[in-house]
């Protein structure tokens, strides 16, 4: 049986990717506590098609 609680998957996508104009896209997938956290999440992640650590901004 699943456990209930505040923890959700979600998805990060690359802000500089988009203007970059290169194919492809930089996502990955996390989990995040809705109770601690109920806005959206930025982190720094590596980006392997621009070769560096760029933000990744949560979407829906």
């Amino acid at each position: 049986m699943a456990k209930k609680g505040n923890r959700v998957l979600v998805i990060l996508e690359c802000t500089e990717h988009k203007d970059s104009g290169l194919a492809g896209t930089s996502r990955y997938m996390t989990q995040k506590n809705k109770k601690n956290t109920p806005e959206r999440i930025e982190l720094k992640k590596f980006n392997p098609i621009m070769k560096k650590y760029t933000i990744h901004k949560e979407i829906k």
